[in-house]
């Protein structure tokens, strides 16, 4: 491996342009599929073959009209004044009306109408007066009345009790996120005019939210912050200005390229932006990494930079190989789990993931011999003379020294200190995110907040009922809806019953079922659960199969179906990684210790995570104001992302040990060495994946929110206390041992050249030819 790497560095940097030229040919092909091809996201959370799935997918057959998306609007009126003062009522019916007319919204008061010339022959109606009689009177003390116009109630609009507040439910013909771009925001912008003329404020739910920013002003001020870490590690422009070349050459064919494919398969939000962060990480970082060893193979060793590029290629570049391997393997183990959307979120991210080692192998050198001797400037090189005590007396061989010297306070520190931060996960909830996981000056928040403190809180996540006649092609009587009904109206937990809608055959009907507790209460989960208990009896007796799905039921199957296959997941990728370890390193304990490190720091990010999501420590720091429950597919993905990139620092410092130990010297000798060698990029890298994770903590959405503070805590953990004092302390310890194999299975193994040994045996290196004689710019 290390003499290919070497030689595809001499080509690389000898021939630039053919690698730039075809790279750029690859750019422009992207850019140009972006311009032709509308990038389309989705930001629906779907798990095929879950409960709520199925009765979802019931229903786009048996009634299509209903499985669009669904939209919420509160209107308020100013204070002093309520919905039910002239001028405001007209507004509000004014709104209605806009929204009703606007394209994709489905008019409901055209289907009323159209039954409604039915007479008695309208099954809908039928249905409607046997449901509503049998719910009888809500027993919430909140109860909303139907707006009137002309005495005629409106669709679709409730007012609030105390009349200071009107909601408005209505549907799309798609889901959100097939509508056309813009679909949601002119819609609200469009009651938003009509309710102006009464002072009424239009505030949407959290449902009415569009594809969110993949690039923010967080984002951006990330990047900016690893330019600064890049700058003062590498000390030169030119040097620090590569790596944010490479990664971003690395987000924009990745992500890019998957952007284009976006009309052919759905791609979430969270995929694309789980690839942006990853893309930007590991490019600069591998980038880091190889220019790194290159100055200083240039400065230690005197090397031209020609050579050094190659050496460094064929060192550091196979640590970078099989540092992104580790990562793609982790990614690449979500596939087995047999959930669209998390293998959509794998192959976009794994592949994101491989551009940026290929650019890290290619570009990189090609972009290095067009630099040449300016990325070590004159400047550099006197700085580097001026050192007293050579480069050895550094704070890295201090840091390094001192974990050997104190290895078993520094061992017992950093498992008590991820043990600690690791005990609140024990309390960790999952859901899906609502408008309580927003900030309290956001709309999403303060319609939630309201919608609660008038409606009720289960106004904010009805259950959706599917309800099917077990007789085929028999429609279901208003008898059989009826008991159905009172059924489920006596059921703990439920508030209100109503009829949501109804197929033209009355075969299968809609019902929506309010409960008294919040979405993600675990109140309303009792009851979800308690409904779909009942379905045999519903079945048995009337004549009826019924369906739950709705936000709760959905937040509790994704659960569930997760913590179902997460064994699986953790063995798939554990035992991959462990073999990819093994032959890298040629050692039991290096592998297994890697793997006890990360266990630690998982934990204490899902611990973190809990306490300051669910539980709210130290939000303001961060600029947050809301509790909710951790995303429920997050302990999955950030298991998965987290140990990839675990890898990357163990394979970084770990091989900078074994090659001081390959090279001659002693197990402890080596650790210090070796720490001195990668201490610093180690710390540089970790610095700037925090710095770029840490960015995504400013996202408006909750998901992502929550994807960058776990990625961002969980690097600044294992970085800071697995890889650089709990690795460097047990090697310490072992001396010797963390070295052993069986002398069998060591036979066994193919040598893969990992510190390019055989390189220098094969291609020796050059004698220093002095500064004078290589390439310098001032």
């Amino acid at each position: 491996m290390s003499v290919l790497l070497y030689r595809l560095g001499k080509f690389a940097y000898g021939k630039p342009w053919y690698v730039i030229g075809g790279w750029l040919a690859v750019l422009a092909a992207v850019v140009l599929l972006l311009v032709t091809c509308p990038v389309k996201l989705s930001n629906e959370v779907r798990i095929d073959g879950t409960p709520s799935q199925e009765v979802i997918d019931g229903l786009a057959t048996s009634l299509p009209e209903a499985s669009g998306g669904q939209g919420m609007l509160l209107f308020t009126a100013p204070e002093g004044a309520t919905i039910n003062d002239e001028e405001a009522r007209s507004a509000l019916v004014a709104a209605a009306d806009a929204v009703y007319r606007h394209d994709h919204v489905i008019d409901a008061r055209k289907v009323l109408a159209r039954e409604a010339a039915k007479g008695e022959n309208s099954p809908l109606l039928r249905a409607q007066a046997a449901v509503a009689q049998a719910a009888g009177r809500p027993s919430s003390d909140k109860t909303p009345v139907p707006l009137q116009q002309g005495g005629q109630p409106v669709p679709g609009v409730v007012v609030s009790a105390d009349g200071s507040t009107a909601l408005m439910q209505f549907q799309f013909d798609q889901q959100t996120f097939e509508l056309p771009a813009g679909t949601i925001d002119s819609t609200i912008r469009a009651a938003e005019q009509q309710a102006a003329t009464g002072d009424l404020e239009v505030l949407p739910s959290a449902a009415m939210t569009e594809i969110p920013e993949i690039i923010g002003v967080g984002e951006i001020v990330g990047v900016v912050v690893a330019a600064l870490v890049l700058l003062i590690t590498l000390g030169s422009v030119i040097a620090a200005g590569l790596p944010l070349v490479i990664a971003l050459a690395g987000v924009t064919v990745g992500v890019g390229g998957a952007f284009t494919l976006s009309s052919v398969f759905e791609i979430h939000s969270l995929a694309a932006v789980l690839a942006l962060m990853l893309g930007l990480a590991v490019g600069i970082d591998y980038a880091l990494f190889i220019v790194n060893r290159e100055r200083r193979l240039i400065l230690d060793q005197g090397m031209d930079p020609h050579e050094a590029t190659a050496r460094a290629l064929g060192t550091a570049g196979s640590a970078v190989f099989f540092a992104g391997s580790t990562v793609i393997i982790a990614l690449a183990g979500l596939l087995v789990i047999g959930i669209t959307l998390l293998s959509t979120m794998a192959i976009v991210a794994a592949g994101t993931i491989a551009i940026a080692v290929l650019l890290a192998l290619t570009l990189l050198p090609a972009l290095l011999g067009l630099v040449k001797g300016r990325i070590c400037p004159a400047r550099t090189r006197r700085r580097e003379q001026e050192r007293t005590g050579g480069a050895e007396h550094t704070r890295a061989v201090r840091w390094g020294d001192f974990l050997v010297r104190h290895r078993y306070a520094a061992l017992a520190a950093s498992i008590l200190i991820p043990a600690i931060l690791a005990v609140p996960a024990a309390g960790m909830k999952l859901g899906l995110p609502s408008g309580a996981s927003y900030n309290t000056d956001t709309g999403q928040r303060r319609s939630y907040d309201l919608v609660s403190d008038a409606y009720g809180p289960g106004y904010n996540g009805p259950l959706l009922i599917a309800v099917d006649s077990t007789t085929n092609g028999q429609p279901l009587t208003p008898a059989a809806l009826a008991a159905v009904t009172s059924d489920l109206r006596s059921i703990k937990g439920a508030t209100a019953v109503s009829l949501a809608g109804m197929n033209q055959t009355g075969t299968t009907a809609i019902l929506s079922l309010i409960p008294d507790s919040g979405p993600n209460d675990d109140a309303t989960k009792n009851l979800a659960t308690a409904l779909r208990d009942k379905s045999a009896q519903i079945r048995a007796t009337h004549g009826a199969d019924i369906g739950v799905a709705g936000f709760t039921t959905l937040a509790i199957d994704v659960s569930d179906r997760l913590a179902d296959v997460l064994p699986l997941y953790v063995a798939t990728v554990l035992g991959l990684s462990l073999i990819v370890l093994l032959l890298v390193f040629r050692s039991l304990m290096v592998p297994l210790t890697a793997t006890l490190g990360f266990l630690l720091s998982i934990a204490a990010t899902f611990g973190t995570t809990t306490a300051v999501f669910q539980w709210g420590w130290l939000q303001s720091l961060i600029g947050l104001d809301a509790t909710a429950p951790v995303v429920s597919l997050l302990p999955i993905i950030i298991t998965g992302v987290l140990y990839g990139l675990a890898m990357d620092y163990q394979m970084f410092l770990v091989t900078s040990i074994r090659e001081a130990h390959v090279h001659g010297a002693t197990a402890v000798n080596a650790t210090v060495t070796g720490f001195a060698r990668a201490g610093s990029v180690v710390l540089a890298a970790a610095t700037i994946m925090v710095s770029v994770f840490a960015g995504f903590v400013f996202n408006a959405q909750p998901m992502i929110k929550q994807a960058g503070f776990a990625l961002a805590a969980g690097i600044l953990i294992d970085a800071f206390v697995i890889r650089m004092t709990f690795i460097p302390a047990t090697m310490a310890l072992a001396q010797e041992k963390a070295w052993w194999i069986p002398a069998r299975l060591n036979r066994l193994l193919p040598d893969l050249d990992v510190e390019g040994d055989k390189l220098a045996q094969k291609i020796p290196l050059p004698r220093p030819t002095g500064a004078k004689q290589t390439e310098t710019v001032s």
